[in-house]
């Protein structure tokens, strides 16, 4: 699957996905919108201040970057019903595997989604997809039970640690060459991961773990969406005073107004915004975590994740530095970047 970044949709115009269909939600959504919109805009005036061009630097590509730093920062404050725009391929074997268990998700959005998915493969593959739909009585009920309870991770996680070690360092002291002369930009081969993984558990802002969640080489769960943790404070810190004063009445009163809306915990997701912080953990195995931190510790990715990822590399580097493992890691994670400018998305006709 492919899902457009946030900076890249423009939201004065894009829905948001209202589940309980009340003016209320409505009234919530758009108080959402409304603020983005404003301080995107103060935002690009600000990050000129912040980051002033430099000698030699192309005003197009400045201008894009400055416009990336500000989508980034305003991110937060999306709310999570803001919809977006992906594609998403596979064999025909993976659709109908996931469809069988997207149809019985938690939330009813996605499960009008897999059905229209189903429907449109039966009639395009039909020798391939059921038409009469045949279900496996016990196999639906588990499934359904498994999704409705177990699906979300609600368990409050402490910040970053290493909570589960579980990699043979003796069997790895043969292959102490193969992980010190490693090159950068060059992954680890994939059988390493043979001799065992690792769990981390950590607190992230809700946009940041949209990135993460692209990592299908860890193995983790999709978190559930509330306000306990607090929302994230570096979208704060990024703000001007005068936006974050206004951003800190909002997210008060938006607080009690998802509240009153009077919804189990899993539809109010739709209304809170993408910058409160949710909990969570993945397992993988040293090629995947390798990977992982090599690639998310860098001025090219969102700083809240970035953060993260830098913690994340140090705590490998020690616990496993013994066997000649090297990370290949940015010296300035999470800066300000102008060569982001140069990532874009433009149409092919």
């Amino acid at each position: 699957g492919q899902e457009a970044s946030t900076r890249y949709i423009d939201f004065a115009e894009q829905p948001f996905i209202n589940p309980l269909g009340t003016e209320a939600g409505t009234k919530v959504l758009e108080t959402w919108r409304t603020f983005y919109l404003k301080a995107v805009e103060e935002m690009k005036v600000t990050l000129k201040v912040r980051y002033p061009i430099q000698s030699g630097e192309k005003e197009t590509t400045y201008s894009k970057a400055i416009n990336a730093r500000a989508f980034d920062i305003c991110r937060g404050f999306l709310p999570a019903g803001a919809s977006t725009n992906l594609a998403w391929s596979g064999t025909l074997r993976q659709f109908a595997d996931r469809i069988a268990l997207l149809r019985h998700h938690p939330l009813r959005e996605v499960q009008t989604i897999a059905a229209i998915l189903e429907d449109g493969l039966i009639a395009r593959y039909p020798n391939s997809f059921d038409a009469s739909k045949k279900r496996y009585e016990d196999t639906e009920a588990y499934v359904a039970k498994t999704m409705e309870h177990y699906y979300y991770h609600d368990v409050k996680c402490p910040e970053l640690s290493l909570i589960r070690e579980n990699i043979d360092k003796d069997a790895l002291l043969p292959y102490k060459t193969l992980l010190s002369t490693r090159p950068i930009k060059t992954e680890l081969p994939k059988w390493l991961g043979s001799y065992g993984e690792v769990t981390f558990a950590y607190q992230l802002d809700f946009g940041s773990f949209r990135d993460i969640q692209r990592h299908r080489a860890i193995t983790q769960r999709m978190p559930l969406l509330t306000t306990e943790l607090g929302f994230n404070t570096w979208y704060l810190t990024e703000l001007t005073p005068s936006l974050r004063t206004e951003a800190e009445a909002i997210i008060a009163s938006q607080k009690i107004a998802t509240e009153a809306l009077a919804q189990n915990l899993i539809q109010s997701q739709y209304y809170l915004p993408m910058g409160y912080n949710i909990s969570n953990y993945f397992s993988g195995d040293l090629p995947a975590l390798v990977y992982l931190v090599e690639l998310r510790a860098t001025s090219f990715v969102h700083p809240t994740l970035a953060t993260q990822a830098v913690e994340m590399a140090k705590i490998i580097t020690n616990t496993y530095g013994e066997l000649g493992l090297i990370l290949h890691l940015d010296p300035e994670p999470g800066r300000f970047n102008i060569k982001r400018g140069e990532h874009d998305i433009t149409k092919v006709n």
